[in-house]
Order: structure tokens, then sequence, then C-alpha cells
């Protein structure tokens, strides 16, 4: 039962997300570093077909650039093939569809690490 809740609630707040408009560039600021371990996911949602997460387990004590870095690598190995990621200014990660994707929404589903602030911002 929880779980079908979490996924009601979760399905509202992409479809909230794609009422204020689907983008083809994103970017994620990170801000302070880890203060305590814990679990960053992240969902990509294209304006229609299935959303893609990404799970970022970080662990105490590291840094901005560093988890950054982290949120690359993990939305890297779920959305290669459809979308570009890459760092930039050490601290930002950007989020780019490939050539032929669909416009999209980046959601931060769960942020549990204590400092760490992230910021979606259409680019």
């Amino acid at each position: 039962m929880r779980r079908l809740l979490l996924g009601m609630c979760l399905a509202l707040v992409a479809s909230a997300a794609n009422a204020d408009g689907v983008e083809n560039k994103w970017r994620l600021e990170l801000s302070g570093g880890a203060e305590s371990a814990g679990r960053i996911v992240l969902q990509l949602a294209p304006a229609e077909g299935d959303p893609i997460r990404a799970t970022v387990d970080v662990v105490q004590g590291r840094s901005e650039n560093g988890i950054a870095n982290d949120v690359r690598d993990a939305l890297q190995a779920q959305a290669g093939k459809r979308y570009s990621v890459e760092v930039d200014d050490g601290e930002d990660v950007l989020v780019k569809k490939h050539e032929g994707e669909r416009d999209f929404v980046v959601t931060i589903v769960e942020n549990s690490v204590r400092g760490v602030r992230i910021s979606v911002n259409a680019e």
C-alpha cells in the first residue's frame, strides 16, 4: 500500500512538473558538502514515454564537486543513450537531450543528504 501511495505521489509530481513545461536542457546546481551520508534520487521524465530514475549514494564528507561527479555518473549510467550529461563549473550538472529525443523534466525525487542543496533550472 505504501509503495502504491508513493507511486501515485511521484506521478502527481511528474504531472505537475510537465505542466510547468518541458525543456531540452537542464542545469542542476549543487551546493554544500555532505554533512551526512544519504542518497539523492533524480527522475528524467520526457514529455511522452517512460521516465528514467537515477540513484546516487553519497558518503558523509563528500564535497559538492564530488557529489556533482557522482550525480553525473549515475545519470550517465541510466540515461546515457537518450541524454548527454556533463559537469560544468565543478558543482553544476548539465543534462541535454540527444537529437531526436523528446524534451523532458528533471525532478528531485529524494535528497536525504544533510547539507546538500540542489537547484534545478531550465537552460
